[in-house]
């Protein structure tokens, strides 16, 4: 049992997806299918917490991806379009758990076939009218290159490799260009899913090979992350589209993420629950867009639509109180996290003065978002309906863990704290600032 248990989260999954393939041509049993599978993983990572190896991040993230991949399907409406997004949540979920509690080289080709998987998806939905996805597309090439090196290679290049990859998956910039068109390409229920997966395995990697980076890549690190926070809150402000709106906030948010372990010199414990919280906030919101979507047609412009604070009040909650979770404000998980890394970093002031703008940045575009829509003029010309039920249990599920996340004690969502052997500690490279 010990030695299969660290492939069942991952194989779980993966059966599934192809298993799911028997329903192809009736998609309502196709999406209950992708949901029973999603729940069967969640309640495996549960049940064998103790025999599975505990990522250094902690365990979190293995329960927060197979409910994010639950809830994403789960806020789908049920369409032939979207049975391919289906199974690909199914898809890179197993692929993202066999990274996170694969052994060392099984967990770096995971990754590669991640990468790989999102390239060639990428480019199945390319059109000439975005010409941003061969950026998107060259990114994940770059982190696909990077995972082969650091396979193949030796230290020092194997952690600058492992960097570059992470970098693309949790993403900083100037490598943030895949993650920016995973979120604005991808179909159906894949950007709520992968707005949290892709962060997830990039911490993963960010956490494991921090202790290897050579000396002076931490200062390169930092210059990088407070450019891309001011950037993303900049682009963010600048946007009329709320995928991209959201796409440019969570870049900046997870820059503040690079930016402390950089800082820090190792990555804090709260590194995993700031992660998941980003997330899970962010997907959120991508989830409320995606009931504008439904209702409105894709191509839905968000200063068209109005006045669905009173016709619309559950939608109206739900969505005010994502809002303020992915703003960072308590008693939510993204403030949590944040405080977690601002007391185990020591900071530079002008650092923190960058952080401190963008988060305030953050306040601006994301309640300007959720006022466009939930207040001003009720149409008559629009048609309004409120959430059904599966819609609103997906946004409720996502406001009640993101509330866990931000009351639950520290020491609850901490990784396992590990004594190293001396003899490690004298021979690992530390990552001075």
């Amino acid at each position: 049992m010990m030695a299969v248990a660290p492939w069942l989260p991952a194989g779980v999954p993966l059966l599934g997806s192809l298993l799911s393939l028997a329903v192809w041509s009736h998609p309502g049993r196709l999406k209950i299918a992708a949901l029973l599978v999603s729940f069967v993983s969640l309640g495996v990572n549960i049940g064998m917490a103790g025999l599975l190896p505990a990522p250094p991040e902690g365990s979190l993230p293995l329960y927060l991806l197979p409910l994010a991949a639950c809830v994403s399907l789960l806020g789908q409406p049920v369409h032939r379009d979207h049975r391919l997004s289906w199974i690909m949540t199914l898809l890179f979920l197993g692929l993202g758990l066999g990274v996170l509690t694969g052994p060392d080289i099984a967990g770096r080709l995971f990754a590669l076939a991640l990468l790989g998987s999102l390239s060639v998806l990428l480019y199945r939905h390319h059109t000439p009218l975005w010409p941003i996805s061969w950026w998107g597309i060259g990114a994940y090439g770059v982190g696909a290159l990077g995972a082969v090196v650091s396979v193949i290679a030796g230290p020092p290049l194997s952690a600058v490799a492992s960097l570059v990859t992470c970098a693309t998956l949790l993403p900083l910039v100037p490598f943030h260009e895949g993650y920016l068109t995973a979120l604005t390409r991808l179909p159906g229920s894949l950007p709520s899913f992968m707005v949290l997966l892709l962060p997830a395995v990039g911490v993963h990697g960010l956490i494991t090979i921090v202790p290897a980076a050579p000396e002076g890549v931490a200062s390169t690190v930092s210059f990088l992350a407070l450019a891309g926070a001011l950037y993303g809150a900049i682009k963010a402000l600048a946007q009329s589209r709320v995928r991209l709106l959201l796409a440019y906030g969570s870049l900046s948010f997870f820059s503040m993420l690079w930016w402390f372990s950089a800082a820090a010199g190792t990555p804090a414990p709260g590194t995993a629950v700031f992660a998941g919280a980003v997330g899970l906030a962010t997907s959120g919101l991508l989830l409320a867009w995606q009931v504008i979507r439904t209702r409105y047609g894709d191509d839905a412009d968000p200063q068209a639509v109005s006045g669905l604070a009173f016709t619309m009040p559950r939608y109206a909650v739900l969505l005010s109180l994502l809002a303020l979770a992915a703003m960072g404000l308590p008693p939510f998980g993204v403030f949590a996290g944040f405080m977690s890394l601002l007391l185990a970093s020591s900071l530079a002031p002008a650092g923190l003065s960058v952080m401190l703008i963008a988060w305030l940045a953050a306040s601006w575009y994301i309640m300007q978002m959720a006022q466009q829509l939930l207040f001003g003029v009720k149409r008559p010309d629009l048609r309004y309906t409120d959430l059904l039920r599966t819609e609103f249990a997906a946004l409720l599920i996502l406001v009640l863990t993101l509330l866990a996340l931000g009351v639950a004690p520290s020491n609850l969502l901490a990784p396992q704290k590990t004594a190293p052997p001396a003899s490690a500690n004298a021979e690992s490279i530390v990552w001075n600032r």
